[in-house]
């Protein structure tokens, strides 16, 4: 048994707990914090969501011993938060909830929605709430609660905007009379406030593809070395079926000069998904960039996936080649809240550093073409991949133990 040390709710606590304790039984039988409620207990329905270190988590997936010295916010220890005050007015007024076994997570959440996206519209708050499942409300008064807290806050925002224009140009002009200065050099423009319409783009249906650093995107960024020339490795890149060959868990069923069709099979802890959809590839010869926009379906837990992986072949100093690639993608759907967990990232992370591996695998001069296959076979079942983060992740908490 571990003693552990958790700031819960603006507290510093210390107590003992079995190791493999998760996080939703530690507030709950350890401090009586049932306001954490559990549904799925498989990460899925959200309903368990609270804040850790200010970030929305699993609290039925994550481990209470992996949260030691951090701070963590249930639904009980919000107070007199201005923000959460707003959200639970408006969940009232808008008739948020029914049975309200959801709402704690809910309201997290939304908490997590509105301070990140101060102008999110209907697409995507709908899309930040797809890893919350609610069974009563169809999440149509959850949806008109968030949007009338964002225009709330607005319009505050504006009117705060306004004043200090008012009282600036009042100084201003006292100002200008006494010295004869310029009034305009002292004005605050309202137009200087951020847009909205460039704050949040209108997803595409199909693919949602948004502009770089897309808001509700995830971002993963890693780079591998190929023993081979830079040259030989952008050709091989540039061969849709190879690169889908070292992707673990990838399959193509169809493929074009840049288009492909196929599915990515992957297993995560208790979720299996399969993400059916189409890929395309886009070309920058000259600086051996490449970018593959893809989107997918999982027909099984109806979560949508895409997806924008930028790669980019440099030739290092010992005259092979390296690859920096920037993975930005979104889940949307019951995974949704997945995206966002460390423990996604460095599942990613390990995909990437797979991948090189079989690139340099695939381009060995010195194996058969059934030899090669037969090694990144045994390196692409996303199973023993999500088996090896897993042990990484414990053998890493017990190294900081």
């Amino acid at each position: 048994m571990d003693v552990i040390g958790i700031n819960i709710n603006g507290l510093a606590t210390t107590k003992g707990c079995p190791d493999r304790t998760h996080l939703a039984d530690f507030l709950r039988d350890h401090h009586g914090l049932t306001g954490t409620h559990l549904g799925c207990e498989h990460g899925v329905c959200g309903a368990c969501t609270v804040l850790v270190d200010g970030q929305p988590t699993r609290s039925c997936i994550t481990f209470a011993p992996a949260c030691n010295g951090r701070s963590v916010t249930a639904i009980e220890g919000y107070g007199d938060d201005i923000l959460m005050c707003e959200l639970r007015a408006a969940f009232t007024k808008h008739h948020a909830l029914q049975c309200g076994f959801c709402t704690p997570g809910m309201l997290a959440t939304a908490r997590d929605i509105v301070q990140r996206f101060p102008y999110a519209n209907e697409d995507l708050i709908r899309h930040e709430l797809a890893g919350n499942i609610c069974r009563c409300t169809g999440y149509v008064g959850i949806v008109a609660a968030i949007l009338a807290v964002l225009k709330s806050r607005l319009t505050s925002l504006q009117e705060s905007a306004t004043a200090v224009t008012a009282n600036t140009a009042v100084t201003a002009s006292a100002d200008a009379v006494c010295s004869g200065g310029n009034l305009a050099a002292f004005s605050i423009d309202p137009q200087s406030l951020p847009n909205k319409e460039s704050s949040v783009e209108k997803a595409d249906g199909e693919a949602f593809e948004r502009a770089a650093d897309k808001e509700g995107w995830s971002r993963v960024e890693a780079s591998f070395d190929v023993p081979y020339p830079a040259a030989d490795v952008w050709s091989f890149m540039l061969e849709l079926h190879e690169v889908a060959a070292c992707l673990p868990g990838a399959v193509l069923t169809e493929q074009s000069a840049d288009r492909v069709a196929g599915y990515i099979a992957i297993k995560f802890g208790p979720m299996s998904a399969r993400f059916n959809g189409t890929a395309r590839l886009e070309r920058d010869m000259q600086a051996r960039r490449g970018v593959l926009k893809g989107a997918g379906k999982d027909t099984l837990s109806n979560s949508r996936a895409s997806g924008n992986v930028t790669y980019i072949v440099r030739e290092n100093n010992g005259g092979n080649a390296s690859v920096v690639v920037d993975l930005q993608y979104a889940l949307q759907g019951p995974l949704a809240q997945f995206s966002r967990s460390g423990l996604v990232k460095d599942f990613v992370r390990r995909m990437i550093a797979d991948f090189g591996r079989n690139v340099a695998r695939r381009m060995d001069p010195s194996l058969t073409e059934a030899q090669r296959k037969e090694l990144v076979a045994d390196s692409t079942n996303p199973i023993v991949l999500f088996l090896s983060v897993m042990w990484n992740r414990i053998k890493s908490l017990f190294s900081r133990g």
